[in-house]
């Protein structure tokens, strides 16, 4: 691990104590993916977790585990350099091997649902096309936390198959401008730039290569993003003016022409 990663083996241990005790022998792997492991570890990032298990999770584990999260993950936004915010996702072996589009997440958590699971509700199955991105990318990048490496379980996803995902991810990531721009921006980015080039890489990186292809104005707006995001700073960026919007709608385009 490199400096940047020094918050991550603090809440690891624990996380994996609950899922083992959670799981037990169905437990096929857990794996550390996203910017964690592709260079992008910031300030403000996220430590994303993938997990697979070989049977259907009963309504009493979804609880215990949102429940063991909720105390193990910081609240958004995390301090700066203390506990981070937690993302899993737990797939099953049996779904994975079918190659369903989209994807089928057993579990999801993230700080964004935290209102609902002190709510009351539980964690129930959800099919993101987002989440066929994720598989493709932790494919190729994940460190096997425990379990062998994902590439043995997790069938290559075809590369149809995740231009489909973005495609079909597009609308709900434009509807997210108005309350979450920089993150909008950077994915459009990125999905850009994995649709051109067909690999995945941190939303920085993307950025950087996506600013020398944008008329200058533009650029400079996906600058200002980038340049929240590497600085960990809290909130969603800036607010959706005509810039803003101009440079995510131009984006888009670019992302379906590249499709």
């Amino acid at each position: 691990m490199t400096p940047d990663d020094l918050a991550i083996p603090a809440v690891l241990p624990a996380v994996l104590s609950e899922l083992q005790a959670g799981f037990g022998a169905d437990l096929r792997g857990i794996w550390l993916h996203g910017s964690a492991v592709s260079g992008g570890l910031r300030p403000g990032s996220d430590i994303d977790l993938l997990v697979v298990t070989g049977r259907p999770m009963s309504p009493v584990l979804r609880r215990r585990l949102s429940d063991a999260l909720m105390r193990l993950s910081a609240p958004y936004p995390a301090p700066p350099g203390g506990a981070r915010c937690l993302e899993m996702l737990v797939f099953r072996a049996d779904r994975l091997a079918m190659g369903r589009h989209p994807a089928e997440a057993e579990f999801v958590y993230g700080e964004w649902l935290r209102a609902a699971f002190e709510a009351g509700e539980t964690p129930a199955v959800t099919a993101d096309p987002e989440f066929t991105l994720v598989l493709a990318q932790a494919r190729g990048q994940a460190r096997a936390l425990l379990g062998p490496p994902l590439e043995q379980v997790l069938p290559q996803v075809p590369a149809a198959d995740i231009r489909r995902a973005m495609g079909d991810a597009l609308p709900a990531l434009m509807a997210g401008l108005q309350g979450d721009a920089r993150n909008c921006l950077l994915t459009l980015a990125r999905m850009w730039r994995t649709a051109r080039c067909g690999d995945f890489v941190p939303k920085d990186v993307a950025a950087a290569w996506a600013m020398e292809h944008l008329p200058a104005p533009m650029a400079a707006v996906l600058g200002a993003a980038r340049d929240g995001y590497l600085a960990g700073r809290a909130g969603t960026g800036p607010d959706p003016d005509d810039s803003v919007r101009h440079a995510a709608d131009h984006l888009h385009a670019r992302v379906v022409a590249s499709l």
